[in-house]
C-alpha cells in the first residue's frame, strides 16, 4: 500500500452515490463526505484524483482543495531504521479520518502494523470543551463537578478507547485534570488550589480510569 487518496466534499450529498471502479466492483457510500482510497501505485492515485474532480463537477459537487491530498502511506521495508524512517530520510505519511490519525508503527512483536490514535485536532477540541464546561460550572460543588467530568472522560474513552490508543487516553485524562485544577484555583482568591491540595482532594474520589474499551482484533 503506497498511496492513499483522501477526499473531502464541501457539498452535502442528497442521496447515496454509487462509486464504480475499473474492475467493475460497486461500492455504496451512504451520504459520504469523506473518502479514503488506497492504491498500490502512486501514479494510479494521481490519475483517479484528476478524474474524480471532473466527475464530481458533472453532478455539481466539488472536492475541498485543502483537505484533499495524496499521502504516501506505505509499509516501511527492511531497509528502514528507527521508527519507520528509511535510508533516504523520508517517513511514511499519515492521515486523519473519523477522529483518528492512522499511521504505521511497530507492534509489540516487532511487526509493522497500521495503528490509530486520537487526531490532534479532536484532542484539542475535546479539551477545549472540558475547559468551557469547567468555566461555566465553576460554582457547582466539587463532588458534582467530579462526577460530571468522570462521565465525560468515560464518553471520550467509549469512542477513542481502541487498541493502541492508551497513551493518548492517559494524556487526555491528565490534561483534563490539569484544566480542572486551573479553574478550581479561581474559585477563591484566598485559598489556592495547589497540586498537593488537588491530589489530596482527588484521593477522596475513585480514580478516573482512562483505558481502552474496544479491541481492533475482535471480529
Amino acid at each position: 500500500m503506497e498511496s492513499a487518496l483522501r477526499l473531502d466534499n464541501k457539498s452535502r450529498m442528497s442521496r447515496e452515490i454509487h462509486v464504480r471502479f475499473c474492475e467493475g466492483l460497486g461500492v455504496r457510500f451512504p451520504r459520504a463526505t469523506r473518502l479514503v482510497i488506497a492504491f498500490s501505485d502512486g501514479r494510479d492515485a494521481g490519475r483517479v484524483h484528476d478524474v474524480l474532480v471532473k466527475r464530481f463537477a458533472k453532478y455539481g459537487l466539488t472536492i475541498h482543495p485543502e483537505k484533499t491530498r495524496l499521502v504516501r502511506f506505505y509499509r516501511p521495508g527492511p531497509t528502514t531504521r528507527g521508527k519507520g524512517q528509511d535510508v533516504s530520510g523520508e517517513r511514511p505519511g499519515s492521515f486523519d479520518l473519523l477522529g483518528f490519525r492512522h499511521y504505521w508503527c511497530r507492534s509489540r512483536r516487532g511487526y509493522w502494523v497500521i495503528k490509530q490514535k486520537t487526531a490532534p485536532s479532536r484532542f484539542r477540541r475535546a479539551l477545549k470543551r472540558i475547559a468551557e464546561w469547567c468555566q461555566r460550572n465553576l460554582h457547582r460543588p466539587i463532588a458534582e463537578q467530579y462526577h460530571v467530568l468522570a462521565a465525560k472522560l468515560l464518553g471520550h474513552c467509549q469512542y477513542y478507547g481502541i487498541t493502541g490508543n492508551s497513551v493518548a487516553l492517559e494524556r487526555f485524562r491528565h490534561e483534563m485534570m490539569r484544566v480542572w485544577r486551573l479553574w478550581l484555583n479561581r474559585r477563591s482568591q484566598r485559598s489556592r488550589m495547589t497540586w498537593e491540595r488537588f491530589n489530596a482532594m482527588l484521593r477522596l474520589f475513585p480514580k478516573l480510569p482512562a483505558k481502552c474499551v474496544h479491541s481492533v482484533y475482535v471480529r
